[in-house]
């Protein structure tokens, strides 16, 4: 009996040391899924550095990077290839959903990748960085931007077995790619609707990473996990777009000298106040190229000077120009992903100097007119003698009786008008409107 329990006993060890390694073999892999989509910034390079180092502390068997961008700044978009090279967990990144683009910076991003795929109805490419404004770096200096990107995606291609020739067209000639020619052209890996048909097609597949080593991928039934910007982030990442923060900025201008000429309506004070600190607070985190602020603030000083001056519209048209390309050279990015587009700066431009020539005319106006309240509202105001003046009397000014002398008598009922005010009483003499 004893050995027979014994025995039992044995078994029951067998069995419960047996079950973790059969449920660990029936878990399903697990893909921690990464969305870059918008503008590549440092907020969103920050996110995506933080969910690949998520990915590694997990141990997770893929990182899916969702891509959807026109491009960005330079230096964040290295700071995320760099995470994505030296990632222990290779990454998939994926240009997603269809109608979407990678573009500029993002052509970067998708050619680093382990697994570089892209769904129907998206495209590439259109890498060419294009300086504008920031002085005259001269064709020497161009030129050198240009070899330092070319080689940067030949380094990633040739890491990658990627076809380093039609990438560096994309950049050298802003040559852009459908998914059709970016993977008959190998410089994607497949083609797939969703990111279930991405773990079905390359499940299994052995890979070489960045380093030389390979790695199989394992994604039969993976369970995706979506690391999610926090609200700070998505908050901050919005107002990283300089888009957004150009028309706040300008929004805050406009209402602060609203509530500056015309002082105790408050409301509008509060909101230009809140515009313009959440503009810095959103070109604080990129990189300000401050010829550009120089011009927008010129820009601004014409509208003003074309109210004072009326220069039949040549300061107007000076300060549309200024604050136009001001605007346009703003953000210092060789990629106009990442730059205020055409569109919006004009469509706030020529509002903004309308608005400003308006309210400086406004103020300009008001200051000249004369006081019709008060001792100056008073003077060479006309009246009607209520009693005789010799020299005293009462006379009707403005609806009021007043106190008034005169130097000459005037009859009663007689037409007067001021021409001086001491204290209550007013000095008057005759006055007879034209006929």
């Amino acid at each position: 009996m004893a050995r027979w329990l014994c025995g039992a006993m044995a078994l029951a060890a067998l069995a419960s040391g047996a079950a973790p390694g059969r449920v660990k073999a029936a878990q399903a892999p697990e893909v921690i899924q990464i969305n870059l989509s918008g503008i590549v910034e440092p907020i969103t390079a920050t996110y995506v550095e933080r969910g690949i180092a998520e990915a590694a502390h997990v141990h997770a068997s893929a990182i899916l990077l969702e891509l959807s961008t026109p491009g960005g700044l330079e230096t964040s978009m290295r700071a995320i290839i760099k995470s994505i090279v030296n990632s222990p967990v290779p990454v998939i990144t994926y240009v997603y959903p269809s109608g979407s683009r990678s573009a500029s910076a993002g052509f970067f991003i998708l050619l680093s990748g382990d697994v570089a795929v892209m769904a129907p109805g998206t495209n590439t490419g259109a890498a060419h960085p294009v300086l504008m404004g920031g002085g005259d770096i001269g064709k020497t200096e161009a030129s050198k931007i240009e070899n330092d990107a070319a080689a940067y995606i030949r380094t990633l291609c040739q890491h990658r077995g990627r076809n380093a020739t039609l990438a560096e067209a994309g950049v050298r000639q802003s040559k852009s790619y459908t998914d059709q020619e970016a993977l008959a052209g190998h410089l994607i890996d497949g083609i797939a609707a969703s990111p279930q048909q991405i773990f079905t097609e390359f499940n299994d597949k052995t890979i070489t990473r960045f380093n030389g080593s390979t790695s199989t991928l394992h994604l039969t039934n993976a369970r995706v996990v979506v690391y999610a910007m926090t609200s700070r982030e998505r908050f901050l990442a919005h107002l990283a777009d300089p888009n957004l923060a150009f028309v706040l900025g300008a929004i805050g201008v406009v209402l602060l000298y609203f509530e500056f000429t015309h002082p105790g309506m408050v409301l509008p004070g509060i909101l230009g106040a809140l515009c313009v600190v959440l503009a810095l607070l959103g070109f604080q985190l990129l990189p300000i190229n401050y010829v550009g602020a120089i011009l927008i603030l010129l820009g601004l000083v014409l509208f003003a000077l074309e109210a004072h001056v009326n220069a039949h519209g040549l300061l107007a048209a000076g300060g549309i120009a200024a604050m136009l390309f001001g605007s346009l050279v703003l953000i210092k990015t060789p990629w106009p992903g990442a730059r205020i587009h055409f569109g919006v700066a004009l469509s706030v431009t020529l509002p903004v100097g309308i608005i400003t020539i308006i309210l400086v005319r406004a103020v300009l106006m008001a200051a000249r007119q004369k006081a019709v309240t008060g001792a100056e509202g008073l003077l060479y105001a006309a009246g009607v003698a209520r009693t005789d003046l010799s020299p005293k009397g009462k006379v009707l000014v403005h609806g009021e009786i007043w106190d008034a002398r005169a130097k000459n008598p005037i009859p009663a009922g007689g037409r007067v008008r001021v021409s001086k005010v001491e204290g209550l009483t007013l000095e008057v003499e005759p006055f007879d409107e034209p006929h």
